[in-house]
């Protein structure tokens, strides 16, 4: 059976960072250029979103031991904000730190960040990009937060920190800087939260596949699942092998990311954006939030973060 896909949120324009939490059975994820953070509900197909100022909201994750905490990045700083899901308005903004806050780097931003299965926080940044396609390449990079007001640089002269996952039995780490074209490996301490030896696993060009590889999940096999922004797809593929298993396609270009989700773990909740590239206008429905079943795949819920 072919997947099925299903449109079920309204447009964003630029969906990012999707967070499937397992206990209240909610999708999370962001609007980088909307400034908000969304939440949709499946069984009741109830979407609230919030909007907050202070520039672009890249990622969000609940916070462990909590029900109305999230860690936010919004520009270059790392909050935590208080919401219940419903209001208009979030009740708290609490302000952890602020990165490559140096003269060159003050337009970089956050872009994509994910707990691992620890509850460690990685998260990296990018450098600006005043229009699609635009960018100052090599000005951002891959951090973990260490408490709460301290972060450790893993990587630098990163172009646009994308895709993470891990695989915890190989002690492998998986990592997507998007202009590079390829999906990386690296070796994994869990213990440690150190990353080494990096190698190219998949690289677009080898297939002719348009477009950048952008976020990304894993599933219960070890494979990955890749969003590739700009190619209108999401690519299944054996990170062991370097084997490309399917392609599923969208009726949008712009594919930004993926989380399993569902009861079963075993729907795809992939976003995407509508953003305007060298003024091309993207048609409904780019920009929703797309619900994939009949994968056959199972995933993992998203890992809440440790303060």
């Amino acid at each position: 059976m072919a997947p099925v896909i299903e449109i079920i949120t309204e447009r964003a324009t630029l969906g990012e960072g999707p967070h499937w939490d397992e206990a209240t059975q909610t999708l999370y994820y962001v609007d980088i250029f909307g400034q908000t953070i969304n939440k949709y509900i499946p069984s009741s197909g109830t979407h609230t979103k919030v909007k907050i100022d202070g520039g672009p909201v890249a990622l969000v994750i609940p916070v462990e031991g909590t029900n109305n905490k999230f860690l936010v990045g919004i520009g270059r700083k790392l909050v935590v904000v208080t919401w219940d899901g419903v209001s208009e308005k979030v009740a708290n903004i609490e302000e952890l730190l602020e990165v490559e806050n140096e003269p060159g780097f003050t337009n970089n931003r956050w872009n994509d960040g994910k707990a691992d299965p620890t509850g460690r926080l990685w998260a990296g940044t990018m450098g600006p990009e005043p229009e699609i396609g635009k960018l100052e390449k090599e000005k951002g990079a891959l951090y973990t937060l260490i408490g709460k007001n301290k972060v450790k640089t893993h990587l630098t002269k990163v172009s646009i920190a994308n895709g993470l996952a891990w695989n915890v039995k190989l002690q492998k780490m998986y990592y997507i800087d998007s202009p590079r074209r390829t999906v990386d490996q690296y070796d994994y301490n869990i213990e440690k939260g150190e990353i080494c030896n990096r190698k190219p696993i998949f690289n677009l060009d080898h297939h002719d596949i348009p477009g950048v590889p952008d976020g990304m999940t894993i599933d219960t096999n070890g494979n990955l699942w890749v969003a590739v922004f700009d190619g209108g797809r999401l690519l299944h593929i054996d990170p062991n092998t370097s084997e490309l298993l399917t392609t599923i396609t969208f009726p949008a270009k712009q594919i930004t990311s993926a989380a399993f989700g569902g009861p079963n773990l075993d729907e795809l909740y992939v976003t995407s954006a509508q953003l305007v590239v060298k003024g091309e206008k993207q048609p409904h429905p780019a920009g929703a939030v797309f619900r994939v079943t009949g994968t056959g795949a199972k995933g993992l819920p998203g890992v809440k973060v440790k303060l």
